[in-house]
């Protein structure tokens, strides 16, 4: 598969808040393709935000297999995952989508998820019409954020920004 367009570009151009809440609400069970063990990366960040929402993410990642990542055993490959997943999120480049779709299908998935930047249509057609949700160039963490209004995405938890005076502490005095 191809990225490309087939038409799918403007159906995929917006989404209705209501069909990302209804994904982010039925989807239990979050195969994360591209996750990363280095606290740095965005998977690593958005993994974390979703188990703290109370999704169970499985991190799939052939260069970290057997390895655990927050917790969660790391898989090679979606097949490889002895569990029903709801949805796929991918955190790979548009090119790699194809497989990922055709593995995503074969395994029961219901949504294939590509992150921020990533479009592939020609995946996300074959998946759509072996009966999965699609969403593409999106992320769940910031979207979960906000449409539950949720700020801390944006810093404002984080205790890096605050609206209090910070206490100003005197220089020690050298002797």
């Amino acid at each position: 598969m191809q990225a490309g367009s087939d038409g799918a570009q403007d159906r995929h151009a917006h989404y209705a808040d209501d069909f990302i809440k209804g994904i982010l609400s039925e989807t239990k069970i979050i195969a994360m393709v591209g996750a990363s063990s280095n606290w740095k990366r965005p998977s690593f960040f958005a993994m974390k935000y979703l188990q703290k929402k109370g999704y169970r993410v499985i991190p799939v990642n052939p260069r970290e297999a057997g390895k655990t990542i927050l917790g969660e055993t790391v898989y090679a490959t979606l097949k490889d995952i002895p569990e029903r997943i709801d949805m796929v999120d991918c955190f790979r480049g548009s090119d790699f989508i194809g497989p990922i779709a055709e593995d995503a299908v074969e395994i029961g998935a219901k949504v294939l998820w590509m992150q921020l930047g990533v479009r592939n249509d020609a995946a996300a057609q074959y998946a759509e019409e072996h009966g999965l949700q699609v969403v593409m160039n999106r992320c769940p963490k910031i979207e979960f954020a906000r449409l539950y209004g949720e700020l801390g995405w944006s810093g404002v938890s984080t205790g890096v920004i605050s609206s209090k005076r910070a206490k100003v502490r005197a220089p020690k005095k050298l002797m």
